[in-house]
């Protein structure tokens, strides 16, 4: 088991964290007596009582209580990350199905490829299996997971997903979406078909929104259908650089026009971020009134988007989050694709996403609230009451990390960074890539 940089007391139902800094936008409430905000972080102490957070008090101030202290040295606590956009069904392919040339279309060529060949329920229950495995190690609580849901492919995964559910349930929290094509939309047998079958695995509807023709027929098509069973809605949107692609738009005006009240979540938008002026602005608050939430993925986005043989990008790919949180949008980052052909990196490591987004889209000077963007804000859209916040009474699943502000934490990965699960710390050695070797013995 890997050790952290601090030791927590063996089998301590109670201890004291001493001497910690936390985000000062992941404080539930009001800051307590005490304690003030510097750079965006604050100092604190904690009490860890029965696997809960029991108190948060300013620094020296729990030091007459006889628990065991740990001395974090200044280090920082974060609650458990939450994962809002993955892809855990196709994670882990790149060694069987690389990527030829790292664009979206060879991304899009050489998923189907391995999906059609390859897929059986035990190839994507553990390469799933291992996904979860890496983001619990990480300090991952909960994980939305899009599921590719053409068929027959539908058949697989989604009872997959369930098994899957059931089998983390007392360690992540797991929510899947349908992704496919808008077009299929339009096909009323399928949509009926799959709409009942994610209804049935307590899932969120979902499709891939591109400029066809008929694209706004397929979103209401898609809207109506989520309606009919009372489900959530959760869509892949304009991801590329093509200034055309308006389908984001489109949405806003399909949610206000039915006065749909589920929850609308949209990914990626990268198109917004090349669109003239005139278009961006209204565009942006059409997502704030009809109160869309938007996911961006960035370290997918630069790896994909501007991407042309010999030729350095000139793009990054992500889309408008500050002028979308300044209007009061929902905004979260999350981790998407993980070594598949879409994207040949990534660990399910949110610290390693929220790292990666503050450079990529400069969140930083001052870093403000977007802490958030990798907690407490997809945990509300997730419908994940108490996660993604340090709260009095709250279960201490915490991350604890030696960096003790910003420079420090954005300046090196943190592998040794302490995950507790209801108080009790947990290995946070990611599974061995070795295990999956058998999987990559024949290509798709």
């Amino acid at each position: 088991m890997r050790s952290g940089f601090v030791s927590i007391p063996a089998d301590a139902a109670r201890f004291v964290l001493r001497n910690g800094t936390a985000p000062a936008s992941l404080i539930a409430g009001d800051l307590p007596a005490g304690v003030s905000a510097r750079d965006d972080l604050v100092k604190l102490d904690l009490l860890i009582a029965d696997g809960r957070i029991a108190r948060i008090a300013a620094p020296g101030a729990l030091d007459a209580d006889p628990a065991p202290a740990v001395d974090l040295q200044g280090g920082m606590i974060w609650p458990g990350f939450v994962d809002m956009h993955t892809h855990i069904d196709k994670g882990h392919i790149w060694p069987r199905s690389p990527n030829p040339d790292g664009t979206f279309a060879g991304a899009l060529n050489a998923v189907a490829q391995d999906r059609d060949a390859l897929w059986t329920p035990e190839d994507v229950a553990r390469r799933m299996d291992f996904s979860l495995a890496c983001a619990y190690a990480h300090g991952t609580v909960a994980v939305r997971t899009h599921l590719d849901s053409r068929g027959p492919q539908h058949l697989t995964s989604w009872p997959v997903f369930r098994a899957m559910r059931e089998q983390w349930a007392d360690r992540i929290t797991l929510q899947a979406v349908s992704i496919l094509g808008v077009d299929s939309m339009l096909e009323d047998d399928f949509r009926e078909e799959l709409a009942e079958l994610v209804a049935a695995s307590g899932g969120i509807l979902g499709c891939v929104t591109f400029m066809i023709p008929e694209v706004r027929d397929g979103i209401e098509a898609c809207f109506q259908a989520a309606a009919e069973r009372g489900l959530d809605l959760d869509f892949h949107v304009d991801e590329s650089m093509d200034p055309s692609a308006i389908s984001l738009g489109m949405i806003a005006e399909t949610k206000l026009a039915m006065g749909f009240e589920g929850t609308v979540t949209v990914g990626h938008c990268c198109s917004l971020g090349v669109q003239d002026d005139a278009t961006q602005l209204r565009v942006l608050d059409l997502v704030a009134k009809a109160d869309l939430a938007v996911v961006s993925l960035p370290m997918c986005n630069i790896y994909l988007q501007d991407r042309l043989p010999g030729r350095t990008p000139r793009r990054r790919g992500i889309t408008l989050v500050k002028e979308l949180a300044e209007r009061g949008v929902r905004v979260s980052v999350a981790s998407d694709n993980t070594r598949d052909p879409f994207y040949a990196y990534g660990d399910m490591d949110m610290l390693d996403v929220f790292s990666q987004a503050v450079r990529i889209g400069q969140l930083d000077h001052p870093v403000g609230a977007w802490p958030r963007a990798v907690t407490a804000t997809p945990a509300g859209v997730m419908g994940l009451a108490g996660r993604g916040v340090l709260a009095e009474g709250a279960v201490a699943d915490l991350v604890l990390c030696n960096g003790r502000e910003w420079t420090e934490l954005i300046a090196r990965a943190q592998t040794d960074r302490v995950v507790l699960r209801a108080g009790r710390p947990v290995d946070t050695t990611p599974p061995d890539f070795r295990i999956l070797d058998d999987l990559y013995a024949m290509k798709g």
